[in-house]
């Protein structure tokens, strides 16, 4: 008999092996939805062979486009329906109390196993006292620098925006001048969707304005501070970074960056081993820092992604065996030695190997703890909305769509009528 990973066995009696697997005498083909970035498909695919090997399940991979605002839509649509196809869900940090109602309680089966991550992470994906997903990698972004242009040009890692802005502007000139015309002093997450909110917000709250919907509910987005943040990152436009970032997505500003052609960029962990990969331009030529202050300290948006299974599915227990198996401790460090993904296990920054193959790892810990939370819980299943309001108005004020003093005027009339009805 080989080894099942669902939790059926809490039922009927059968021994759990490290507290995670159970026995199952049939095999089963189950399907996980995935959006990704970077190598994380074929880690996931690595990962998969390893449980079918020793299930004799079988899990296809039914991929997801990269913007997590298509994958929402359509994962929001799936479920709705009530559709069967789909086992387990690569769920985004913030989807929790969106899709929660189609979602298996994960709370008893995950009993022996929450307790090593971080209470953090497990209190994000736990609604109405159900654990709807169970964590997979967590996330925070990082500024990233070409640490061999600034020591050629006398220049230090900048820790607020004004120096990023006149450190970027000085290294870029000095490089076109050198002959390098299509290089750029920053790059990032440009790009009309939940990027951007991500950025945007970190912008806002590293400048003193908030995090655009307070924890109590506060509609904060439109104050002096805010506008100046948003004014600055206008300012980078068609100047230090190209007009064409208003586009990007996560893979283009890698892109860019990692042909060498960047002076600094703003990105998740997933970028740090592709970075030093020996196709890259950058390899050993970068470091990471924390994100630039506005003046009230540095923010980073909190991300990450977690397994959730779908009430639909036709094989629940071995569903939730699956979204175990891919939680794992062994998993989790599997994605961080070879991708650099921050694990939510927090032993896993103390282990000697994860150090040794992705240095950055522990001190990423630092970041992590830092994060900033997207406004989420106070928004509860309006957030998508609230996010897009925020991010178009973002994106007009970049792109000089009209002013950002305006636009956040309209962006606050708009949030107050969504709370007017209730944040649902």
């Amino acid at each position: 008999m080989k080894l099942g990973y669902g939790p059926a066995a809490l039922a009927v009696g059968t021994m759990l092996v490290t507290g995670l697997f159970t026995g199952s005498a049939l095999a089963v083909d189950l399907a996980i939805v995935s959006g990704a970035v970077g190598d994380d498909i074929k880690m996931l695919r690595s990962n998969l062979d390893r449980y079918e090997k020793e299930t004799g399940n079988t899990v296809k991979i039914v991929e997801m486009p990269q913007s997590t605002t298509d994958q929402f839509g359509q994962y929001r649509l799936w479920l709705s329906a009530g559709n069967a196809d789909i086992d387990v869900y690569r769920t985004d940090v913030i989807w929790a109390p969106q899709l929660a109602n189609h979602l298996l309680d994960l709370t008893e089966a995950a009993k022996d196993v929450a307790g090593a991550h971080f209470p953090s992470i497990i209190e994000s994906q736990t609604v109405d006292g159900k654990l709807v997903a169970i964590p997979m990698f967590t996330d925070a972004p990082a500024l990233y620098y070409r640490k061999d242009l600034l020591e050629k040009y006398g220049a230090e890692p900048p820790k607020t925006w004004e120096e990023l802005t006149a450190t970027a502007q000085m290294v870029q000139d000095k490089e076109r001048e050198a002959g390098n015309g299509d290089f750029h002093g920053f790059v990032f997450q440009g790009a009309a969707y939940e990027g951007l909110t991500c950025d945007a917000l970190e912008w806002v709250k590293s400048h003193g304005g908030g995090q655009i919907v307070e924890a109590d509910g506060t509609i904060s987005i439109n104050n002096p501070d805010a506008i100046k943040a948003i004014n600055t990152a206008k300012s980078w436009i068609g100047t230090i970074s190209p007009e064409g970032v208003l586009g990007y997505k996560e893979e283009d500003a890698r892109g860019v960056w990692q042909t060498g052609s960047a002076a600094f960029m703003r990105n998740w962990p997933y970028a740090y081993s592709l970075s030093n990969s020996d196709d890259s331009a950058v390899k050993g030529k970068f470091d990471v820092a924390p994100l630039p202050s506005g003046g009230d300290g540095s923010a980073a948006t909190l991300g990450g992604w977690n397994l959730a299974v779908s009430k639909y599915s036709k094989h629940p227990d071995e569903a939730i065996g699956l979204a175990l198996f891919l939680a794992s401790e062994e998993s989790q460090k599997r994605r961080a030695t070879e991708l650099s993904r921050l694990p939510t296990i927090e032993a896993l920054y103390d282990d000697p190997d994860v150090a040794a193959a992705q240095p950055i790892i522990p001190s990423w810990k630092e970041i992590f703890l830092n994060a900033v939370p997207r406004p989420s819980a106070p928004t509860k299943k309006d957030y998508n909305e609230v996010s897009k309001e925020f991010w178009t108005a973002v994106h007009d004020s970049l792109s000089g769509n009209g002013d950002t003093e305006a636009n956040f005027k309209k962006l606050e009339a708009k949030l107050k009528r969504l709370k007017g009805s209730g944040w649902e």
